[in-house]
């Protein structure tokens, strides 16, 4: 397998989104990099895919922007690039929740690595001892390609439907640590920072997602795949493309 897929993202406000759109377009395409690249006013969010060279290389690009300077993207492996061209879109939100007063860049929620979490798992409390409870933050399709064990799932079609579900179920997590868990971060801290501002006491985010967790310890308290947005639809624990296509 000789492609590279990446994905990361940043909240951090730009203000010079067109200039940003140019730029990276620019060089994307004369890295021959496919993917999607969406710029909003809270942020960064990445998807590519293309040769170790070019991956390398625009990353490093990234990373001399001050504002970018500690991108950590989630790596796996293809044979064959997962997108059909190069799409740089500017957007409103990098992660559409309507709930104007997130701003991710102010402050960001607790979060805890793949290693500590597989811990807590495995002996079923954190180290406080309170029950860990892991809140699956995708949408509905996602979920059915695969989640941790005893996830909470609340059968959401699209990420705005989150809040108010979450507020119907607030009281479910007292005396609890919540997880809040995603693909790969992005969804996750917005929710662990909205279950912050609601008052859920205990809240983490799984740093770096399902992808990061993959990465680090595999798939432990975990099953089934994770459901991607490229043409690979779904990878394994072991970030190889999944067998067979989902249907949805």
């Amino acid at each position: 397998m000789s492609v590279v897929n990446i994905s990361c993202y940043k909240f951090v406000t730009l203000t010079d989104r067109e200039a940003l759109k140019a730029d990276l377009t620019a060089r994307c395409l004369a890295l021959g990099l496919k993917g999607t690249i969406l710029l909003a006013p809270e942020g960064i969010n990445v998807f590519l895919a293309g040769s170790r060279e070019a991956i390398d290389a625009i990353v490093s690009h990234l990373r001399a922007d001050p504002r970018f300077a500690d991108l950590a993207p989630k790596e796996s492996l293809s044979a064959e690039p997962p997108f059909k061209r190069l799409r740089v879109r500017l957007k409103q939100e990098i992660i559409t929740m309507k709930m104007p007063l997130i701003q991710p860049e102010a402050g960001r929620a607790p979060s805890v690595t793949a290693a500590t979490l597989k811990q807590w798992l495995d002996r079923g409390c954190d180290d406080a001892g309170r029950a860990v409870v892991m809140l699956d933050t995708r949408n509905d399709y996602e979920v059915e390609a695969g989640t941790f064990d005893n996830a909470v799932d609340y059968a959401i079609g699209i990420f705005s439907e989150f809040p108010p579900q979450l507020a119907a179920h607030r009281d479910d997590f007292a005396g609890k640590t919540v997880v809040s868990f995603c693909t790969g971060g992005i969804r996750c801290e917005k929710a662990a920072i909205h279950m912050k501002a609601i008052g859920i006491e205990h809240v983490h985010q799984l740093e770096g997602g399902i992808l990061k967790y993959f990465e680090e310890v595999g798939g432990a308290h975990y099953h089934g795949d994770c459901f991607v947005f490229d043409e690979r639809e779904a990878v394994s624990a072991d970030l190889q493309p999944a067998t067979g296509r989902l249907h949805r």
